[in-house]
């Protein structure tokens, strides 16, 4: 009677401690596949080598409980999916990288998929899958609309900057041709004060500026049109000078 007890407790034990080995498996198996998820949905290739990389280390650990639990078509699984995204860090593309991530993605899956058949006896360990699958995509999802949000507000702000880079440009073309129509006009009130003390007969100074739409002009552009502006009012006036004498 003795010895019958002892024998039961001692396949209890084992049960026990390999439902608690799967258990671990399992939980190292869907964390592998939340990180290649969030390595898939990645928007640039550093997120998406750092979420592979942390789901290869998730997969590397699910191995030796995968072994204690006796799940070997999870452990094929595992073992596959390891290779590919093992070959993500050496990717020099984002759609490189994403090629294995995708195949390693869906292995991954098929992994998850493998330890639930593995543990479909215990109605407890099914049920913990399934809803750690359900608030994987609920994170997933609310992951994506996070990262759609962050898209849009990036998008904005660069338009305001653009915007107000554009303003800034607008006001320093404005700030430039007024300082040179300052100038002009002092000059030719000058050079038409100077002609006079002369007194001989000669032609007014007027400004030849016809510049009316400035919009496709750069400041650099502007700055010559005027440069040129002032040296031909100043040839007509020194051909004026020269006139009188």
């Amino acid at each position: 009677m003795k010895h019958f007890y002892l024998f039961f407790i001692f396949i209890i034990s084992i049960t026990v401690n390999g439902q608690t080995v799967c258990d671990d498996a399992n939980y190292y198996l869907v964390s592998a596949y939340s990180h290649v998820k969030s390595s898939y949905d990645a928007n640039n290739i550093s997120h998406l080598k750092y979420y592979a990389n942390r789901s290869v280390e998730s997969l590397k650990l699910s191995k030796k409980p995968l072994t204690g639990c006796g799940c070997e078509t999870a452990l094929e699984f595992t073992d596959k999916a390891i290779i590919l995204l093992a070959k993500v860090e050496d990717a020099k593309t984002y759609e490189d990288g994403r090629f294995f991530v995708k195949q390693g993605r869906d292995i991954s899956k098929e992994s998850v998929i493998a330890i639930e058949k593995c543990t479909a006896g215990t109605s407890t360990s099914s049920t913990a899958n399934n809803q750690m699958l359900n608030d994987l995509e609920k994170e997933q999802l609310k992951l994506k609309q996070q990262q759609e949000t962050l898209k849009l507000k990036e998008a904005e702000i660069k338009g305001k900057l653009a915007e107000q880079k554009e303003q800034e440009i607008l006001l320093k073309k404005e700030q430039l041709i007024l300082n040179y129509k300052t100038l002009i006009a002092s000059n030719i009130k000058s050079y038409n004060e100077t002609l006079k003390s002369c007194d001989c007969n000669h032609k007014t100074i007027t400004n030849t500026d016809n510049l009316e739409d400035t919009s496709n002009k750069s400041i650099e552009d502007l700055k010559q049109y005027y440069v040129n502006n002032l040296k031909s009012l100043a040839s007509n006036y020194l051909s004026e000078l020269n006139s009188c004498n």
